[in-house]
């Protein structure tokens, strides 16, 4: 594992590395936020951690967790984050070729694919950059999320009021950090805009996570306002002297 590790870390730079690390530590303090709520809510000490294990999808774990202890049917509850994780379909056909060839690769791979891991393959433009950059993002992420969870949930069964701490703010806080660099891209600052508007607009309306998904108008939105690409100058020549004979 240890090899593995390396090689992979020896193909990216020391910038990437750092973003890398602070998503990774992010991630283990909402981590330890989900596996803190979850006990302070009446689950089991093993729920949480079985769910990060199995599941590894922190915004389904969020909202199965909150929607139970509400008082909520379970099979509502599964319905809810497999709607919020049908974002992940996309997901593969953009980062598929990352994964390589084998079932277990390939297995492995799909289980690691989350919204980070697909964000920093899809920032390389080299084939093994963006290999490298999605398992070493996704191994440490892995590793993070479910130190985090077990840290939080044994936290969970001594801390009363687990929004006191408001660790679920950190993840987003370093998400829109590592974002922000992309709106300099004028079609992205437009497909972001209107997908704000269309979240917030629905969110008091709808179920959670359904608002996320119908964010993704604004890139719709965005091609749509795109401009043409420039038109090659000999066939603008070409096209005027036709007019002027």
């Amino acid at each position: 594992m240890r090899s593995i590790w390396r090689t992979l870390t020896s193909r990216l730079e020391s910038g990437l590395l750092r973003d890398i690390a602070l998503v990774c530590a992010a991630d283990g303090l909402v981590g330890a936020s989900f596996g803190a709520i979850a006990v302070g809510s009446g689950f089991p000490l093993w729920l949480p951690m079985l769910m990060s294990l199995v599941v590894f999808a922190g915004a389904a774990q969020f909202m199965f967790v909150g929607l139970i202890a509400a008082g909520g049917n379970p099979i509502a509850a599964v319905l809810a984050g497999l709607l919020v994780n049908a974002r992940h379909l996309p997901f593969g056909f953009a980062v598929g070729d990352v994964f390589g060839r084998g079932l277990v690769r390939r297995a492995a791979g799909a289980h690691l694919m989350i919204d980070e891991t697909v964000a920093f393959a899809l920032a390389q433009r080299d084939a093994d950059r963006r290999r490298a950059a999605f398992w070493a993002c996704g191994i440490a992420l892995f590793v993070c999320w479910n130190v985090g969870v077990v840290a939080g949930a044994f936290g969970g069964t001594v801390i009363s009021d687990t929004d006191a701490f408001g660790l679920d703010a950190a993840f987003p806080a370093v998400l829109l950090a590592l974002v922000l660099p992309s709106l300099k891209d004028r079609s992205t600052r437009l497909a972001a805009a209107v997908g704000v508007v269309v979240a917030l607009v629905t969110s008091p309306w709808l179920p959670a996570g359904v608002p996320v998904l119908l964010a993704l108008a604004g890139v719709l939105v965005a091609l749509g306002a795109a401009p043409d690409g420039p038109r090659d100058p000999a066939s603008t020549s070409r096209s005027r002297s036709e007019e002027a004979t």
